[in-house]
């Protein structure tokens, strides 16, 4: 991970799609951090307690002006989203629906990860035309994959969604071009301990909700 590329299955991940005229009112509303955002955004956000506690850690990706996708751990998967439910107003505008088991994300990680993804997608992703918290939609084999830039293990990365019915395909263009740039596999205790080194925080394990943001160092 440190030197070339790794490949992490993390179709356990859980997703949900919250989509409505009152989506960005609503995710705003539980957020700490600004989620009314450019489409194509990745935002890192807290939810918390009345107390200011952390009750959930996860991502939220703009995909247009009414559709939000929000990515968290498979461990609170039911946790986060009886919270999401829970705190929607009545009378929102929003919907709320799992789309986990439609939707597995590969990670490419590590300094390598760029030039793999450019052989497979052939477009610019350079700093400047891809820039950290960038997700957008591109082409790798016969699959729209949508490929955002994020990381959870400290080194330059993407996260990859496609469709369930071509997660195979795009897993094995991956592998095969992926000889070529040192690629290997890596499962989630790999990614525990590079989280662990590179400090980002695990909900659960350094934060919770008896934690607020700010005394967790993620002001």
């Amino acid at each position: 991970v440190g030197d070339a590329v790794a490949l992490f299955d993390q179709a356990s991940f859980a997703k949900f799609l919250v989509q409505g005229p009152d989506a960005c009112a609503v995710l705003g509303r539980l957020s700490v951090a600004e989620v009314d955002v450019p489409a194509g955004r990745v935002v890192y956000t807290q939810w918390c307690n009345e107390q200011g506690g952390i009750e959930a850690d996860l991502t939220m990706t703009r995909l247009d002006e009414t559709s939000f996708l929000v990515v968290t751990g498979a461990a609170v998967q039911t946790r986060d989203l009886a919270w999401l439910r829970t705190h929607l107003p009545a009378e929102a505008r929003c919907t709320v629906a799992d789309i986990t088991s439609g939707l597995p994300m590969l990670g490419l990680m590590g300094p390598r990860s760029r030039a793999l993804l450019k052989k497979l997608s052939d477009e610019d992703l350079a700093d400047a035309a891809f820039p950290f918290a960038t997700s957008r939609e591109l082409e790798i084999g016969y699959a729209r994959v949508r490929v955002s830039r994020i990381t959870y293990v400290g080194e330059l990365g993407f996260e990859l969604y496609m469709p369930a019915e071509f997660a195979v395909h795009v897993f094995d263009r991956i592998v095969e071009a992926g000889r070529e740039f040192g690629l290997a596999h890596a499962g989630y205790h790999a990614m525990n301990a590079c989280r662990t080194e590179k400090g980002y925080r695990h909900w659960g394990h350094d934060i919770g909700p008896e934690d607020d943001p700010l005394a967790a160092g993620l002001g």
